[in-house]
C-alpha cells in the first residue's frame, strides 16, 4: 500500500503542490484518477473521505486521515514530514506562501475559468502578475533570499515555502515562456531559487514525469486553451 492517496485531476495544477511535497519527503501515493474523482465529487457529503467540493483531496493511508483544499494539505504534509520552519513567524509566512501561490494560481486561470482569457484581458493583467512576482522577490528579500540561500530556511534544508515557490513559478514558465521571460526580469532572485530548488532530484523526476504524462497540459479545459492563445501565438 501507497503512504497516501490522492484525489487531483490528470494535470500538474492545483494538485502538483501536493505532488511536489509528497514526492520532495520521498512519500508514495497513488492517484485515484479523474473517473474516481468525479464519482466521488457527485455522491453526497456523507459518502466522502472528508466533505470536499473539488480536488486536490488526499488520504494519509496510516492514520486514514483525509483533508480537502490544497493549503490545508501542504500545511498537514509540511507539519507531519518536518517540513516546516520552528519559528513561529517563519511558520505564518509558510502559509502565506502557499495561500498567495493559492491565489495566483486562481487569477492565471481567471478564477477556474469564470472567464475566458482574451488579449485584452491579458494585456490588462499583466501588472498585476508582475505586482505577483515582486511580491514574491521582496518576501525573499526580507526573510534573507539570496543567490544560494531558500525563501526561508536555507538551501541546505528547503521546506514548504521553497518546494510550493518552485512548483508555482516552474511549472507556469515552462509551459508559458512569454511569462517565464517576465518572471526573469521582474523577480530575479525567485527565478534563482526556483531553478534551483526545481532542479533537485525528487522535484526533477516528477516534472519529468508529469511531462511524460501530461504532456504541455497546465489546468486544463477551455480556460487553459484561452491562455494559449493568448500567450503561445
Amino acid at each position: 500500500m501507497s503512504d497516501y492517496d490522492l484525489y487531483y485531476w490528470s494535470v500538474p495544477f492545483r494538485g502538483q503542490f501536493v505532488r511536489a511535497v509528497l514526492a520532495f519527503a520521498g512519500k508514495t501515493w497513488t492517484e485515484a484518477g479523474d473517473a474516481a474523482i468525479s464519482k466521488l465529487m457527485e455522491g453526497p457529503a456523507k459518502q466522502m473521505p472528508v466533505p470536499f467540493m473539488g480536488p486536490p483531496l488526499l488520504i494519509d493511508n496510516k492514520t486514514g486521515f483525509a483533508i480537502a483544499e490544497m493549503p490545508a494539505i501542504v500545511l498537514y504534509l509540511g507539519e507531519t514530514l518536518d517540513l516546516m520552519p520552528a519559528e513561529p513567524d517563519l511558520r505564518a509566512m509558510t502559509l502565506k506562501i502557499v495561500c498567495d501561490a493559492n491565489d495566483v494560481i486562481d487569477e492565471i486561470t481567471l478564477d477556474g475559468g469564470r472567464l475566458m482569457w482574451t488579449e485584452k484581458r491579458w494585456r490588462e493583467f499583466v501588472p498585476r502578475l508582475k505586482k505577483w512576482m515582486a511580491l514574491w522577490e521582496d518576501t525573499g528579500r526580507r526573510c534573507g533570499l539570496t543567490v544560494d540561500r531558500g525563501l526561508l530556511l536555507g538551501a541546505d534544508a528547503p521546506g514548504v515555502a521553497d518546494i510550493v515557490t518552485a512548483t508555482l513559478w516552474s511549472t507556469m514558465t515552462e509551459r508559458f515562456k512569454k511569462i517565464e521571460t517576465v518572471f526573469r526580469r521582474t523577480a530575479p532572485m525567485t527565478a534563482a531559487l526556483t531553478q534551483r530548488v526545481a532542479a533537485l532530484p525528487p522535484l526533477a523526476e516528477l516534472a519529468a514525469k508529469a511531462r511524460e504524462e501530461y504532456g504541455d497540459a497546465y489546468c486544463g479545459g477551455k480556460i487553459e486553451a484561452s491562455l494559449r492563445k493568448v500567450l503561445v501565438a
